[in-house]
């Protein structure tokens, strides 16, 4: 019997309320009779386990049961910590409470030995009580009515019903579903100007995933930047992208879509880069180019 597998089934419950000794199986590669004996020996270590049979039954956890913090190491101690620790650097400052109290309780100094700071220069902190009511409508499954600021630099009212808050790229956003287009959106959060929580409830419905897909349908992108550049293009490129020419510059290679982001992002490398594929994209920069000088020529 595994010790490990019988702490790995716990947490499971705990994190999914609710299990079938076939889903249990299947996900910790071992028989269901295994699985049925490692319940047994959860119970009989005290540990408040039951199952309920029929088509509706499963393997459950008694509702109020907490692992106690003697369970977790020192080790994943530490890690809660940290990760606490990083989310508090995204500018979601309840997360310094929480840093607190959980360092008390696990009777453990962190210590002064992590910064992590996502946010950009001049820019200031995420608002933290427009953070805080997002939370509570994502949690409590309650719609929001937002005015939302698009790329097209519109204003628009929205109704929906929040599902997720994400932290990617510097950036934080709302995962939701927009009863006015019946579908599915990302919202910024600087670009939320303004939100009020409805009291209209509603059943959350699972996010889609990703489509991996949709990276390969865009075209390969091929890029030479000045050696004067290098170390921007070790910031925004992997390492596996890059490839060094025999006088220094570097040639960078990546699957991205080409719109109106990608142009104005090759812009803000002013000479220092070079399209060499495909041929499209360099007529498109140099006639946004030429527009711009157009513009602002004296």
């Amino acid at each position: 019997m595994s010790d490990s597998r019988l702490f790995k089934i716990l947490y499971y419950l705990l994190d999914k309320k609710r299990a079938t000794a076939p889903e249990l199986a299947d996900k910790f590669e071992v028989s269901v009779r295994t699985i049925y004996r490692d319940i047994e020996s959860l119970s009989g270590a005290g540990i408040p386990v039951y199952t309920e049979p029929g088509r509706n039954g499963g393997i459950y956890l008694l509702h109020d049961f907490v692992l106690d913090r003697a369970l977790l190491s020192e080790s994943e101690k530490q890690d809660v910590l940290t990760a606490i620790q990083s989310i508090s650097a995204t500018g979601y400052t309840a997360g310094t409470e929480t840093l607190t109290k959980l360092s008390a309780l696990f009777h453990v100094d962190t210590g002064d030995w992590l910064e992590v700071d996502f946010s950009r220069w001049g820019k200031p902190f995420c608002d933290n009580t427009k953070f805080e009511l997002l939370k509570t409508a994502v949690i409590e499954h309650k719609e929001l009515k937002i005015i939302y600021i698009n790329a097209n630099s519109e204003q628009c009212e929205r109704t929906i019903q929040p599902l997720k808050l994400s932290y990617k790229a510097n950036q934080w956003y709302l995962k939701a579903f927009c009863l006015k287009k019946h579908d599915f959106r990302i919202f910024k959060l600087n670009r939320i100007l303004a939100l009020e929580l409805s009291e209209r409830t509603f059943v959350p419905r699972p996010y889609p995933q990703a489509n991996q897909s949709l990276q390969k349908t865009c075209p390969l992108i091929v890029l030479l930047f000045a050696k004067e550049i290098a170390y921007r293009v070790y910031d925004e490129f992997h390492e596996s992208q890059i490839e060094h020419t025999h006088n220094g510059d570097l040639i960078a290679r990546a699957q991205m879509p080409v719109d109106a982001w990608l142009i104005g992002y090759l812009l803000s490398f002013g000479t220092q880069v070079e399209i060499l594929e495909p041929i499209y994209l360099k007529e498109q920069l140099t006639a946004q180019a030429k527009a711009i000088y157009e513009k602002n020529k004296p």
